[in-house]
């Protein structure tokens, strides 16, 4: 059946936290479950970026909204990064994938993010 608005959840951050982190929790059980796909999925990295993936996903297609979405992969590497310490190696690490670096297209720590510069 096509989906249809009154599928979707209303995006509330109480919505992204459930989800996410329901989402990021069974991911990493079936992890600890399977420790040959903890194998296959090495280094840490990319289990951070399958779990985040997988949170984002569910996060936006229920909402129907993409920064709820966003907002669900930043929480589950944050939840990740609290549960296993780490996310991997090959600098791949926290501050490169989670929270308000990513959010818009300049760092944190040039200015306010939302100000428009001129020449």
């Amino acid at each position: 059946k096509n989906p249809s608005a009154k599928d979707k959840i209303k995006p509330t951050q109480d919505v992204v936290n459930d989800m996410a982190t329901e989402v990021t929790l069974n991911a990493m059980e079936q992890y600890e479950q399977f420790p040959t796909m903890m194998e296959d999925h090495f280094g840490g990295s990319q289990r951070a970026g399958v779990i985040a993936a997988a949170s984002g996903l569910t996060t936006a297609i229920a909402t129907g909204n993409s920064n709820a979405g966003l907002n669900g992969w930043y929480l589950s590497m944050l939840l990740h990064k609290d549960g296993w310490s780490r996310l991997g190696f090959f600098g791949y690490d926290l501050q490169d994938q989670c929270g308000s670096a990513n959010s818009l297209s300049m760092e944190p720590d040039r200015g306010l993010m939302g100000e428009l510069r001129g020449p």
